[in-house]
């Protein structure tokens, strides 16, 4: 069985990590550590995921270093290790993030503008077999002035074969802003270099498609990254919330790249241009 890493995402999407073996771990707990730049979220005295909200080199909100129950790092070393990794989009990959290549036509994505954090709306917390927070964040336009606000919620579960966690983001603005149609938009993540489908990993998604080329472009209600890191058995899988405001298109590439994209219908040659308008007072909800 695979390194089951299960995140959700809620623009919506759930996103899954795992791995086939470790050592007994049913007695660990989760736990959260809040620093000045970032939460680190520990399995017992493991860290599986730093959550880094302030960073002077990637101008946005991102996880990194996110590993298995057994401690094995499932997405992309940030940053990249030259001679280990490929090093393209050292700052657009981090790990696992939300951004958007034209929010009121402004690119996120690429990091030409900021996504800001604002604050913890509630203190970031652990139970025994889980850990949460809620943050507020503010986009701002390369004029510097506010494009929207998101209110955060992330979770994740601790589960037998892995861990699951859940995105929930919430968008609205005093004023109108709209979400354009471009192919880099959504919840993406960078698969540890190993994972990746030209290292001999496995792409594949709900409709039983296989391999980056097929699923590029494609609507699925997910899509699964796996291969092989030493002897185990290491996966990713994305899923998205059925109560989403449409489906995705699944953004996909061999080099060790996936995406959820509920926005770029003619980008991913699936009709005409989307724009999806926000009005003030209204708010846009996203779950993975």
């Amino acid at each position: 069985m695979k390194i089951l890493l299960l995140l959700a995402v809620l623009v919506p999407t759930h996103f899954i990590c795992c791995q086939a073996a470790w050592a007994d771990s049913t007695k660990q707990k989760l736990s959260i550590e809040t620093l000045d730049d970032r939460l680190i979220v520990r399995f017992g005295e493991l860290e599986i995921a730093h959550y880094v909200f302030q960073d002077p080199e990637v101008p946005r909100p991102y996880f990194a270093h996110v590993k298995t129950r057994g401690g094995t790092q499932a997405t992309r070393n940030h940053p990249p290790v030259e001679g280990q990794d490929k090093t393209d989009h050292k700052t657009i990959h981090p790990g696992i993030w939300m951004a958007f290549g034209d929010l009121d036509g402004e690119d996120f994505w690429r990091n030409k503008v900021s996504i800001q954090h604002v604050k913890f709306i509630e203190t970031p917390h652990a139970s025994d077999n889980s850990a949460s927070f809620v943050e507020e964040k503010r986009y701002l336009a390369s004029d510097g002035t506010e494009v929207c606000r998101e209110i955060f919620h992330w979770t994740i579960y601790s589960l037998d074969d892995g861990f699951l966690m859940e995105w929930n983001a919430t968008f609205s603005s005093q004023r109108e802003f709209y979400f354009g149609d471009q192919e880099e938009m959504g919840l993406g993540v960078r698969v540890a270099t190993p994972v990746a489908e030209k290292n001999g990993g496995l792409l594949r998604d709900s409709k039983g498609r296989k391999k980056a080329k097929r699923i590029w472009s494609n609507a699925a209600r997910w899509c699964d990254y796996r291969g092989t890191i030493g002897e185990q058995t290491v996966g990713m899988s994305l899923l998205c919330h059925p109560e989403n405001f449409r489906s995705s298109w699944m953004h996909a590439r061999d080099y060790g790249f996936m995406a959820a994209n509920p926005f770029g219908r003619k980008a991913m040659h699936k009709g005409e241009e989307s724009k999806i308008i926000v009005k003030p007072g209204e708010s846009l909800h996203l779950r993975f």
